[in-house]
């Protein structure tokens, strides 16, 4: 009597178990787990041999880049020359110089971005340390560039113009700037460290108020989606921080052209071509930034998986910024020195 009941009951227990149970459970053989794992360590080699190719290319680069260096510093003394006798073109009167003088100075720009100089660091530690739009690593570098030139122009005028300086006296003005603009890198250096130090703090969750979920389509215009948000969700005491690093220290190309073109009379002119050789080096610095930020995606998109990732991107933050503070330091220790006769072409800027 007893096994009557319970077979009823354990017919309707394994049908219920059955409701829960898949109907073919996928096997875990050995080809699986073999599969599995190769899709795994295949990121191993391939990043083995990623950092073979990086360090072919940079011991070849140092190989030849004294020789790369001369070149570009050769080139950029015989550009500058021959933007002095267009100045002397104009000021003669012979106005087709003006375009030579112009089309010099932009490819003049572009030259000077290709050589050394704290620009091209800047913009290539923070983007390489950082998470930014697309549109955001085209236009922090480009207003640094700019703003790099109107630092000049401000350089000359306020000191030449305004306080009426002699040579020597704007040297040891520039000295000061250079100076100076060191120790904002350094700062930014130091602000970059503290925010990543910041953010890996944890924080306490507090919740004042709960507002209800936001209902739209895909052609609202509530503000709540759309391109302009990849770009304000940026830190942009961070870019600013990028752009006066950048811009602080003027050029020393520029503060030439301006003052030979302030000692003939054409200031103008100065003005324009030192705007435009600002617009060369805001294009090639621009390109290294796009080139930076897609090798920055493309690694996080190659490691996207892995969980070193939650430390690595923390720790290459902290890294940059001491880099920075390094070659801040750098800069405040060989700024070069004070002519009393004024200054000439320096080897960067």
């Amino acid at each position: 009597m007893h096994n009557s009941q319970s077979a009823p009951q354990n017919a309707l227990a394994a049908s219920r178990l059955t409701l829960y149970l898949p109907q073919n459970p996928p096997l875990l053989t050995g080809r699986n787990m073999t599969t599995k794992i190769l899709s795994r360590d295949w990121r191993i080699p391939t990043a083995g041999l990623l950092l073979l190719l990086v360090l072919f290319s940079g011991f070849t680069l140092h190989a030849h880049w004294s020789a790369f260096i001369q070149w570009c510093l050769a080139t950029q003394i015989t550009l500058h020359r021959y933007l002095v006798m267009y100045l002397l073109q104009l000021n003669n009167h012979q106005y087709s110089g003006g375009l030579w003088l112009l089309t010099g100075a932009f490819f003049y720009g572009v030259l000077h971005a290709i050589g050394p100089g704290h620009g091209k660091f800047i913009v290539t530690t923070y983007l390489t340390t950082n998470k930014e739009s697309q549109l955001a690593a085209r236009v922090v570098p480009f207003l640094g560039s700019l703003m790099q030139g109107l630092s000049a122009i401000l350089f000359v005028f306020v000191l030449a113009v305004g306080f009426n300086l002699a040579s020597g006296d704007l040297s040891a003005s520039r000295w000061y700037v250079e100076k100076i603009s060191a120790l904002l890198i350094g700062a930014f250096g130091i602000f970059m460290i503290y925010q990543t130090l910041k953010s890996l703090r944890p924080r306490r969750v507090s919740i004042r108020s709960v507002t209800p979920l936001h209902q739209h389509d895909d052609r609202c215009g509530c503000g709540h989606h759309g391109v302009s948000v990849d770009v304000e969700k940026g830190d942009w005491k961070t870019r600013l921080g990028v752009i006066l690093a950048i811009g602080a220290r003027p050029c020393s190309g520029a503060i030439m052209i301006l003052m030979f073109s302030n000692a003939l009379g054409i200031v103008t002119w100065g003005m324009a071509a030192v705007m435009t050789m600002s617009l060369g080096t805001a294009l090639s610095i621009m390109g290294l930034s796009l080139a930076v930020r897609y090798a920055r995606e493309r690694t996080v998109a190659f490691f996207g998986g892995s969980s070193t990732m939650s430390w690595l991107v923390p720790a290459a933050k902290i890294a940059g910024g001491i880099v920075l503070i390094l070659f801040a330091t750098v800069l405040f220790l060989t700024v070069i020195p004070i002519s009393a006769n004024g200054d000439y072409i320096a080897a960067g800027c």
